[in-house]
């Protein structure tokens, strides 16, 4: 289990990211287009490097739902792999069996 801490740093970072989205898209769209004005473009730039880190969706990590944890998780799943060998070995996920050859 991860530290409670992670997990609740990492949803406080979604949420920031969820609530900055269209203002960074928005002053994303502004440094690429080619046709603004060169001030606009070094505005832009200098708006979103203000911007709070934690509002870039890279920041964001992909936690497992059931313990937290980051490494080794199936984003089809949004599990990590110890919790999905364990619920397919209890038969939880429909279509996942255990190899034998």
């Amino acid at each position: 289990m991860a530290k409670k801490s992670s997990i609740e740093n990492d949803l406080k970072r979604r949420r920031v990211v969820e609530s900055k989205k269209e203002t960074r898209a928005k002053l994303s769209a502004i440094v690429s287009d080619k046709q603004a004005s060169f001030e606009d473009r070094i505005s832009a730039v200098h708006k979103l490097a203000e911007m709070p880190r934690n509002s870039s969706a890279t920041r964001v990590r992909n936690r497992c739902k059931l313990t937290g944890r980051a490494r080794g998780y199936y984003r089809k799943f949004q599990v990590s792999r110890i919790a999905l060998r364990e619920l397919g070995n209890l038969g939880m996920i429909p279509g996942i069996t255990k190899a034998s050859w």
